[in-house]
């Protein structure tokens, strides 16, 4: 969650850097760093370890005249929050300077190549990588535009770049590459912005481009032109944002819950970086701060949460299973305490609580503490109760989350039960080396598969206005597609009103059957995995009843083509995994249809964000 600022104009660029960080500094506190460019070609770096104050104080009275410059604050992901691992990093001769958000998957392998050639590196970051890449091109002759578009392939992963060169100090040139990381370019009179947010720009112009996936912005002071992947020229008109701090925070959305949909890949991105690494593959921790003997002596584990909660819950059972081999059990925060549950000190309670102050969570942990129960919080928010009691917290990344229903908080909580699964079954030996490398690479492709998955935004827009009109809803799954039916029919109730229910497929046949004809819509997540041809004979036994289909598969399957009425094909990631694809799809088609209806979709009736009554 990396903040990024950029600027080329007449008036000095320290200042307007500088403050432009104040501004993104809630998206990263672990270090900050800027790289300025003067009419006669010469660079200036600064960097400084911990929050925007440090590098103030550092550059305090020593900032250069500058006619361009690039700033960062970031999150720590390859290599610990250090000076050296600030941003911006620089190739071995100072020649390119370059800010990151993101991960480069594969930034060990050209690493590697580098260091082969004799090449130095000074950080552990991924992104030093970048810099290489790019240097390597201008010394080939290429531009510093030319050489991003040349680039930006060779990287695995989603990006957002900025980069400068001493070669041509008042041109800045922006990249995003896939769909986390978001880049917006700012004009304003004589002088031209790029930022990672729309909020660090709004004090100096209301005029604005975003950045599609594949594209590049070369901004220079006299203008910006704009290339697709292949190098050809773009027209991209430019968008007059309203000066109002709410609609600045939503940018180019109309609610905040389609905003916070689509920041679900930084989310992913968020949650993986700095915990999942490859070659050779590992996941890390930190923040676990439990003894290993601890850990290794749980012998059962029991998960509570509250509505969306419990359902990332019911995900992160079926992973604690899976990889850690401990038996689990998930349970609703509110009955927890109220059944006189059995527990020890064998026992690891994990809560998952987004904003850590729900009172039936906060009462379930009491419990948990009575008991002496080891526990973890799975949570949003830094300083909560609910971190206070846990032993230790594995935080979302989500960011704030302003829309009342939780939708970018599941995939940063399912993100973070999957690294907790994995991080204890490789404690306790219950995982491979291949296995946990399997799982490594699956995880660090997600934010591109989330990505992916909302391309079907104006299928489903459409889907919802062919679907708005009904007045109840069945959602079925199996396995971790059960979850998932779950969540799916809680949102379309949240804000659309809509009566919905999610069901284990299975159980259909034990009494919802009898609901199905042709006024209840069925939407049933099909995708590939060992449980596919059961949810297939599921969709025919509704199809044999007049129910109308929705069916969600993984892209390639067409074994529901003329079966399901409606079919969205979603992108191929491990069956783990699918889950986190899986939930976008049902967020869009309630957001839709919210809106469609004409409901109030940020803040729905009757319900408040965080719940601190029983």
């Amino acid at each position: 969650m990396c903040g990024i600022i950029g600027y080329t104009g007449r008036r000095p660029a320290g200042p307007i850097v500088i403050e432009g960080l104040r501004r993104l500094e809630y998206r990263g506190y672990d270090s900050a760093g800027i790289a300025l460019f003067d009419s006669d070609h010469e660079l200036y770096v600064a960097k400084a370890t911990g929050k925007l104050d440090n590098l103030d104080a550092r550059v305090e009275g020593q900032l250069p005249p500058a006619v361009a410059g690039i700033g960062h604050t970031r999150w720590a992901t390859h290599g610990a929050p250090t000076d050296g691992n600030a941003h911006p990093h620089l190739d071995p001769t100072g020649r390119v300077a370059v800010v990151h958000n993101g991960i480069v998957e594969n930034f060990e392998a050209l690493r590697r190549r580098f260091e082969a050639q004799g090449d130095r590196f000074i950080s552990d970051t991924d992104t030093e990588v970048i810099a290489h890449l790019l240097a390597e091109r201008l010394a080939l002759g290429d531009d510093l535009a030319e050489a991003m578009r040349v680039t930006i392939p060779l990287l695995e992963g989603a990006q957002a770049i900025v980069a400068v060169s001493v070669d041509d100090p008042g041109r800045l040139v922006a990249a995003r590459v896939g769909n986390a990381g978001g880049i917006v370019v700012g004009y304003g009179d004589g002088e031209h912005f790029v930022a990672s947010d729309l909020a660090a720009l709004l004090p100096h112009t209301r005029r604005v481009v975003f950045l599609d996936p594949g594209q590049i912005a070369d901004v220079r002071l006299d203008g910006v032109s704009y290339l697709d992947a292949a190098g050809h020229a773009l027209e991209k008109p430019i968008e007059l944002q309203p000066f109002d701090p709410v609609a600045a925070v939503k940018g180019r959305y109309k609610h905040f819950m389609l905003k916070e949909i689509h920041e679900q890949p930084d989310v992913a991105l968020d949650g993986v970086r700095g915990r999942y690494s490859t070659d050779p593959a590992r996941i890390e921790l930190p923040e676990l701060a439990i003894d290993r003997t601890r850990l290794e002596r749980i012998q059962r584990v029991v998960l509570v949460g509250m509505g969306t909660s419990m359902h990332s819950a019911t995900v992160g059972r079926h992973y604690i299973e899976r990889f850690a081999r401990i038996p689990a059990e998930v349970d609703n925060a509110a009955e927890f305490r109220y059944r006189e549950p059995v527990l020890d000190d064998r026992t690891l309670v994990i809560s998952v609580a987004q904003s850590g102050e729900t009172v039936d969570t906060l009462w379930a942990m009491e419990e948990a503490r009575r008991a002496g129960c080891l526990q973890v919080a799975i949570c949003n928010t830094p300083g909560s109760q609910a971190t206070r009691v846990a032993d230790a917290t594995v935080f979302m990344r989500a960011g704030p989350e302003i829309a009342v229903a939780s939708t970018k908080t599941m995939v940063g909580s399912m993100v973070a039960l999957h690294a907790l699964a994995l991080h204890l079954g490789h404690l306790r030996g219950t995982l491979t080396p291949d296995q946990l490398s399997e799982q490594v690479t699956g995880a660090l492709h997600i934010p591109s598969a989330i990505g992916d998955a909302l391309l079907l935004e104006e299928a489903i827009e459409e889907l919802a206005g062919r679907y708005a009109e009904y007045e109840d809803f069945l959602f079925l799954g199996r396995g971790l597609a059960y979850p998932m039916a779950l969540e799916g029919a809680l949102k379309l109730k949240e804000v659309s009103y809509i009566h919905a229910e999610g069901y284990a497929a299975g159980e259909m046949k034990h009494g919802p059957i009898a609901l199905i004809d042709e006024h209840m819509p069925v939407v049933a997540v099909a995708l590939d995995d060992d449980l596919h041809d059961k949810m297939r004979s599921n969709i025919e036994q509704v199809k044999a009843r007049r129910g109308r289909v929705i069916a969600l598969v993984t892209e390639g399957d067409t074994s529901l083509d003329g079966v399901a009425d409606d079919v969205l094909a979603l992108p191929r990631v491990l069956p783990a995994l699918q889950p986190l694809v899986a939930v976008i799809p049902m967020q869009l088609l309630s957001y839709y249809i919210a809106v469609r209806r004409g409901a109030d979709v940020d803040q729905p009736r009757n319900l408040a964000k965080t719940v601190t009554v029983e």
